[in-house]
């Protein structure tokens, strides 16, 4: 089963084409910082019978080199089935492209990053007619970036290291340095960087921190943070209405149940100093109910 982890695993090389350097630098392989990268098809059927997808392929257009592909495969655990698949993805893409082809597997533990590297041997009665050597980058070899200068100049490859480090003792350290690292970020950038880990993480424990960080540490209303931004985008600043949806966005990025009655009642109120304050409680209560908790009803936000 796909999952929003194993798809971001990919996804980011398609999305901040910038970790492509770093990640080549982990493996030892020169990769100018300057390099055109375009997405391809990554469909590699041939029959109908056989269906195969490779996760991402992406053209790297070097400044210092010739064109070559780039298959990105994420892969959460041993598979015996990808022994032959990911050759023939190789084989396929070269054929196809006439260009040469790299495979990378993105792993999150270290048995499946040991397996992954193969090599994976296609052979009989002693003769070798095709060996594929994946790159895998996984813990062993990405690093631990807990310093939050650091996850400010790369906030792709920190962001990459607190995915593929998310079960390890120092994902509580990597995620700080990186909520840090995105509150004096431009919100357009941070905002993706916050989306992606929340997706990608999930509901893990990594995950929750994740969640706890964004939302106790770096959510100040009023003061410019990602996430008031990326709640009240659009909205003018101040109004009511605005607000109210940044206070229903907050409880939803808690995972904070809201009923019918509560989200009327935010969202008609026309009080700005009552949303206000409801925006604040937002951030601690417990339950929905508890944002009205010493706030006197009035016939304008009262439920029907």
């Amino acid at each position: 089963m796909v999952t929003s982890a194993h798809e971001g695993m990919h996804r980011i090389f398609q999305e901040r084409p910038e970790i492509l350097a770093p990640v080549f630098g982990v493996l030892g392989i020169a990769l100018p910082e300057k390099a055109t990268v375009d997405v391809i098809a990554t469909d590699a059927t041939e029959t109908k019978p056989l269906a195969r997808h490779v996760d991402t392929v992406l053209r790297i257009g070097p400044s210092d080199g010739d064109d070559f592909l780039l298959a990105v495969e994420a892969q959460e655990r041993r598979d015996p089935k990808k022994e032959s698949s990911w050759p023939y993805y190789v084989a396929y893409l070269q054929a196809k492209y006439g260009l040469p082809v790299l495979l990378l597997v993105v792993c999150r533990d270290r048995a499946t990053t040991k397996w992954a590297t193969g090599p994976f041997v296609c052979e009989a009665r002693g003769w070798t007619a095709q060996r594929t050597y994946p790159l895998v980058v996984g813990p062993d070899n990405l690093p631990v970036i807990t310093d939050t200068r650091t996850a400010a100049e790369k906030p792709a490859m920190a962001a990459f290291s607190a995915l593929a480090h998310a079960k390890s003792p120092d994902i509580d350290a990597i995620l700080d340095a990186l909520g840090r690292a995105l509150a004096e970020m431009d919100w357009n950038a941070g905002n993706y960087f916050y989306q992606f880990l929340d997706r990608t993480l999930g509901k893990t424990p990594a995950g929750h921190k994740w969640r706890d960080i964004m939302t106790f540490v770096n959510y100040f209303p009023g003061q410019g943070t990602i996430l008031e931004k990326a709640y009240l985008e659009g909205e003018a600043k101040g109004e009511a209405r605005g607000e109210a949806k940044g206070v229903l966005a907050v409880l939803e990025v808690r995972q904070i149940p809201v009923s019918d009655d509560i989200r009327d009642r935010v969202t008609t109120c026309t009080d700005l100093d009552r949303v206000n304050t409801w925006l604040r409680r937002a951030v601690t209560v417990t339950h929905a109910e508890e944002l009205f908790d010493e706030d006197p009803e009035t016939p304008e936000d009262a439920p029907a």
